[in-house]
């Protein structure tokens, strides 16, 4: 995975309010083979509301299908080439094209010739807590 950090000299800034900063150089990224398919870059800051990866797939590799229930997902596609199979029409995707794949649908992707590379965001799902089991009727 392609190391991203928060400024181009490696420096955190020891500021109390939230600073944006440029995290990658995703033409980079999307264009790397060298490892096959692989996620290339996750969102990683403390603090984020979002989600968001760089995923490169190898030609003919595909996501195989699967449904979203809770959370809407933006996929823009950044390099190659692929389809993305749904309950509708076959689309599909070149490079540039942004997909908004709303919670609840069923959805794949498979790579074309070219391979397929794609940056997608959402929103962060909240981490798994440790707690009690709620109580109830004593079983009897």
């Amino acid at each position: 995975m392609e190391e991203c950090g928060p400024t181009a000299q490696g420096k955190v800034s020891r500021v109390e309010s939230p600073v944006p900063s440029v995290l990658c150089e995703v033409g980079a990224l999307a264009a790397d083979a060298s490892d096959g398919a692989a996620v290339r870059w996750k969102l990683a800051e403390s603090g984020r509301q979002l989600d968001a990866n760089v995923v490169r797939l190898t030609a003919g590799q595909r996501v195989d299908a699967h449904t979203e229930p809770d959370l809407d997902v933006l996929l823009l596609v950044l390099a190659g080439d692929g389809t993305l199979e749904s309950a509708g029409p076959d689309e599909p995707l070149a490079a540039g094209a942004l997909v908004w794949l709303p919670h609840g649908s069923t959805r794949a992707l498979v790579a074309g010739p070219a391979g397929l590379s794609y940056l997608t965001v959402h929103r962060r799902r909240a981490g798994m807590q440790i707690g009690r089991r709620p109580s109830g009727p004593a079983a009897g």
